[in-house]
């Protein structure tokens, strides 16, 4: 295959090598239009004023392309590039896993190991595990609608409640001690606020590596713990879990725990905090739901579309393929652009309205195929049972200040949500 020696990357491509553009939905979302209408299938070079900043990639940011790619699992392969991250950092990585010492997670693998690895833990998420688990999600629920009723009138609402519900729920489904929370909300923020100023631990691979080695000790511990003395919780399901009948390698247990103990609960942070802001925003969605609570599940879907907390994932072409007529060779990588997916004129009646009613509502946020969320099933009844708490109490809500985004490419929302409100 012939590949254009020619490729140039557009201002609006650009937007997508700037962790500060997601933190500013104006200008991300007017770069995400022009691409959908006029460049579709955009490469990206990753140099950011003249320095190499990124490795290069092909943004993909129409729904229905980043549909097919993540149907075709054989073609498209997560490994060895998931996600869009410093090049120096994501070069370091990479030779950490090929050298068998560094971090794979599920976003990292392909199958078969990444079905059997999935196996591990999916019973914990199917649907008779979630209505187990309801009860507690819902006394949970009560008590940070509670806690806003107590701390009220003002407060920032992503720090003193979204942060704390999710965090709350995952790590008692993995059975982590409660003294433990704080180190973990910590380690999630560093490791995903890698790229904003307030969450980093330090600028550079070496401060990122070593937020990873403190997660890594931290499970390796809890592993060892657990395989001695197995309970009753997800942690000692990981822990004791088997692939082909061998237990998991103390990488992938620690990986395992990443993953479920981060993205568990701050993807869901900001689905919650991003859904408050848009009924704040909408007064007439959040009347509307107010007198019609059945519409919730709905309600739900179109938070999670708003929001879109992961804003990408990643592929490598295993052969040389083509995208729109866009050829892409082989090792090439693609950047499945899901804030700009849910976004899709093609797909969404005006796509830009917040329309709790929204049905069908086809949104990509959890992703798709093989790699569909492993977690969207408690997501969704976090959601729900924090909302159908806190909507009918609310006697007032408005913003009392100005909402603050994380600078991001991965996974992030708002950092910072001032309300002013008054609940029953």
């Amino acid at each position: 295959m012939t590949v254009p020696t020619d490729r140039r990357t557009s201002d609006a491509a650009q937007v997508l090598a700037n962790p500060s553009a997601y933190a500013d939905d104006e200008k991300l979302h007017a770069g995400l239009t022009w691409l959908r209408a006029n460049e579709p299938v955009a490469w990206v070079d990753g140099v950011v004023d003249g320095k190499r900043v990124y490795l290069p990639f092909w943004a993909i940011t129409k729904h229905a392309d980043i549909m097919d790619i993540e149907r075709d699992n054989a073609l498209w392969l997560s490994a060895p590039r998931p996600l869009l991250m410093p090049a120096d950092l994501d070069e370091a990585l990479m030779a950490d896993r090929k050298a068998g010492t560094g971090l794979e997670t599920l976003i990292h693998m392909d199958d078969p190991h990444h079905r059997d690895v999935r196996k591990i833990g999916a019973d914990w998420f199917r649907p008779k595990a979630m209505r187990d688990l309801k009860v507690r999600v819902d006394e949970l629920a009560k008590r940070y609608v509670d806690r806003m009723r107590d701390i009220g009138p003002e407060c920032d609402f992503v720090e003193e409640i979204a942060v704390n519900f999710p965090l709350y729920v995952i790590l008692s489904l993995l059975g982590l001690p409660e003294d433990d929370f704080p180190r973990m909300l910590k380690l999630t923020q560093e490791m995903f606020g890698g790229q904003d100023e307030e969450h980093q631990r330090g600028g550079t691979p070496e401060d990122m590596l070593a937020v990873l080695m403190d997660f890594f000790m931290y499970f390796a511990k809890l592993t060892a713990a657990r395989r001695e003395h197995p309970t009753d919780d997800l942690a000692s399901a990981i822990a004791n879990g088997k692939i082909d009948g061998e237990p998991m390698s103390d990488m992938d247990t620690a990986s395992y725990y990443v993953i479920v103990a981060s993205a568990g609960h701050d993807t869901t942070k900001d689905a919650i905090s991003g859904g408050l802001r848009a009924l704040i925003e909408n007064p007439d969605q959040l009347q509307r739901l107010r007198e019609n609570m059945d519409l919730m599940p709905l309600a739900v879907e179109e938070m999670i579309r708003w929001a879109t907390p992961v804003k990408e994932f990643m592929r490598t072409a295993a052969e040389d393929t083509e995208v729109r007529g866009v050829k892409i060779a082989k090792g090439e990588n693609v950047y499945l652009a899901y804030v700009s997916g849910n976004r899709d004129e093609d797909v969404f009646d005006d796509p830009f309205a917040f329309d709790i009613g929204r049905d069908p509502n086809k949104h990509v946020a959890f992703g798709y195929g093989v790699h569909f969320c492993l977690g969207a099933a408690l997501a969704r009844m976090e959601m729900n049972s924090f909302f159908t708490e806190l909507v009918p109490r609310l006697k007032s809500i408005e913003l009392a200040g100005p909402p603050q985004l994380s600078a991001t490419t991965f996974v992030g929302g708002l950092k910072h949500l001032p309300i002013r409100y008054e609940i029953s």
